[in-house]
């Protein structure tokens, strides 16, 4: 083998060594973009991804909620099983079992989806619904929703005789209207 043969297997070496260092640290930077783009993926973003799934939602301070995920907005998420509709606080869950792998960007939301908890509360309080609210605390209320406040919710307790609460929203985990919609 000549001397420029031996330099150019040489020079070939090294351009593989090269190419191999290159793509172990493109790699990496892939990963590590990877990995800083899902840190910016919200849960309400892979609920929205979720809506028309079979859901299991654990509850802080509750019980869990199984049922098909219908609708999703800032804040809340609304699942229908038999018995009717919970509305439950995003804030309050502490588990979602069922959800899509994939993610809906907020920027793709529609403008109803954009609403918050307390516009969602307020279409109940509309119809005067009469509903079972449940608080992080394990609190449980059947309550008719009358009005709703910046944060809070006004409700007339179904005791006799009934009584006036105010419930902060930051308190509020769910609430479930009695019949499905």
């Amino acid at each position: 083998m000549s001397w420029d043969e031996r330099l150019f297997d040489l020079l070939d070496d090294l351009e593989g060594q090269a190419e191999a260092l290159y793509a172990a640290e493109r790699d990496a930077e892939l990963v590590d973009r990877s990995r800083a783009e899902y840190a910016s993926v919200s849960l309400a973003s892979r609920l929205m991804a979720s809506v028309g799934r079979q859901v299991r939602l654990e509850v802080t301070g509750s019980e869990s909620v199984v049922g098909e995920l219908r609708r999703v907005g800032v804040g809340w998420c609304l699942v229908a099983d038999p018995a009717g509709d919970w509305l439950l606080s995003q804030d309050a869950l502490a588990s979602v079992e069922g959800a899509s792998e994939r993610a809906l960007p907020e920027v793709a939301w529609t403008a109803v989806s954009r609403l918050g908890l307390g516009s969602a509360l307020r279409r109940l309080a509309d119809e005067a619904t009469r509903c079972t609210v449940l608080t992080r605390s394990g609190g449980r209320h059947e309550a008719a929703l009358l009005r709703v406040g910046q944060d809070f919710v006004e409700v007339d307790t179904c005791t006799d005789p009934p009584r006036r609460l105010l419930l902060a929203l930051s308190a509020v985990a769910g609430v479930r209207s009695r019949e499905p919609r």
